[in-house]
């Protein structure tokens, strides 16, 4: 653990040399200030560790100083000292975000063992602040998810955006290909132009060639007019070729020609246009099986495949179905005026657990029913489709492992008031769980139970004075 920086607030200096005395064996640095207005100046410009806050200075009272940490949101432990019987004011420090209070008087081993504590969680924080700032991207251009796959999702991308070579994502059927395309296009140098997205699968084999590159005045039955095909409209930006393993064999050979000349002709003109186009395509296929059964042009396959990327499907993902979930309730509520908040344990289970053979877009399209079709504020089992939970049931019974954890199969859940116990005792064994897990370390287990550590101590001994 690297050495933590203290400001230690005390006006009276006896008490301060006693403080500093105390923790010179700690791998700390100690800076001691007087007043309050040098406390000011000093973190106006600095960041510490730990504070010990005095909080009867001479020139400021403690809790302004407590109020503008908070305010500038710095990311330090205080610890306040008070005098005896000050407990509303500690109650009040708490409240503004005081990690612990230390009354006078008090020896060696209370300072240290606070002091540690304080340590320990801001090491803690630095941890989380590091795997945050290497793998905690939950949100990025409308992609949804915080897993270590789609991290290395997000860094593809960064790292392809700023280059012209094409970029060829295969993925099953809504995983996001078409979200994916439209991030590396976001922030490219070409952002400031159109990406046009053609979907191959979508338009008629014989339409398909002048949807690409447009046409003359004349060159079938219905071109009434000159028309812009994709490749014009793409000049300068970016053509997404979605489903690019269902266009027909036969235009294959000349989009590949556009590729590599960046050269084509409208259908019915003798007129060469040149651009210049950076392309994306995508498949839900596996385009080596079709390179491999005459489908797919295999020079076509490999002039595309410069930057393969790989979408991850659904089941893949781990808790990130449970990040988009609670993204999509929170959308559609607002959009169709309903008061969903969360979902209930069960649905949570069924979220994380279920196959999603549609991936993120059939994740949306239940979440959206159940918004439609319901009120409340938490999404109940009963509330799920009939036909998904009837598909449920079938899972269940096929995977023991559902059935190992709870019992059920089928969509009923029966649940009666005598599963019902008081809030308290639900609080007190997450608590004594908690500190078990992190082997009596209160501290540590405050913070993942994301409340003081004062509290728990409170709790303890309150419960422990009951008994």
């Amino acid at each position: 653990m690297n050495k933590m920086t203290i400001l230690l607030i005390e006006d009276t200096i006896p008490l301060a040399e006693v403080y500093m005395d105390y923790l010179q064996e700690e791998n700390v640095e100690i800076i001691h200030v007087t007043t309050g207005d040098k406390a000011y100046s000093y973190l106006a410009e600095n960041a510490p560790h730990i504070i010990l806050l005095d909080m009867n200075l001479p020139d400021v009272d403690g809790m302004d100083i407590l109020k503008y940490v908070a305010d500038m949101g710095m990311n330090c432990c205080v610890i306040v000292i008070t005098g005896y019987g000050a407990v509303s004011r500690v109650v009040d420090a708490m409240r503004l975000g005081a990690f612990e209070y230390l009354q006078k008087p008090f020896d060696q081993g209370r300072l240290v063992l606070t002091v540690r504590n304080a340590m320990e969680r801001m090491y803690l924080r630095e941890m989380v602040d590091t795997y945050k700032s290497q793998f905690g991207i939950t949100e990025y251009h409308d992609m949804l998810g915080s897993s270590q796959v789609m991290q290395r999702v997000y860094d593809t991308i960064e790292n392809v955006a700023t280059s012209t070579a094409t970029v060829f994502i295969t993925g099953e059927s809504g995983t996001g290909k078409e979200l994916c395309a439209q991030a590396i296009h976001n922030i490219s140098p070409r952002s400031d132009k159109e990406m046009v997205i053609l979907n191959c699968s979508a338009i008629p084999k014989d339409l398909m060639e002048s949807e690409i590159f447009g046409h003359a005045k004349g060159a079938f039955t219905g071109a009434i007019a000159d028309r812009e095909g994709a490749a014009d409209r793409a000049n300068g930006g970016t053509l997404f070729l979605d489903e690019i393993a269902e266009m027909d064999i036969n235009l294959q050979s000349k989009l590949l020609r556009l590729i590599q000349s960046g050269t084509f002709q409208r259908v019915g003109s003798a007129k060469t246009t040149k651009v210049d186009i950076r392309y994306i395509c995508a498949t839900n296929r596996e385009p080596l099986e079709m390179v491999e059964k005459g489908l797919f042009r295999e020079d076509l396959y490999y002039r595309l495949n410069v930057i393969p990327l790989k979408l991850p499907s659904l089941r893949e993902r781990g808790r990130d179905k449970l990040e988009i979930a609670a993204n999509f309730l929170r959308k559609f509520s607002e959009e169709e005026g309903k008061n969903f908040k969360n979902y209930s344990p069960q649905v949570e289970d069924i979220i994380l657990r279920h196959p999603w053979p549609g991936n993120v877009r059939q994740l949306q399209n239940v979440i959206r029913n159940v918004v439609v079709l319901n009120n409340g504020e938490m999404v109940e089992m009963e509330m799920l489709p009939k036909d998904f939970l009837d598909n449920i049931a079938v899972d269940r019974d096929d995977d023991s492992s559902w059935s190992r954890r709870d019992g059920v199969t089928g969509a009923d859940i029966i649940r009666t008031v005598e599963m019902i116990r008081p809030l308290w005792q639900r609080e007190k064994e997450a608590i004594e769980e908690a500190v078990e897990i992190c082997q009596g370390n209160i501290a540590q287990a405050a913070i993942y139970l994301g409340v003081n550590p004062s509290t728990i101590y409170r709790k303890l001994k309150s419960w422990n004075k009951n008994n």
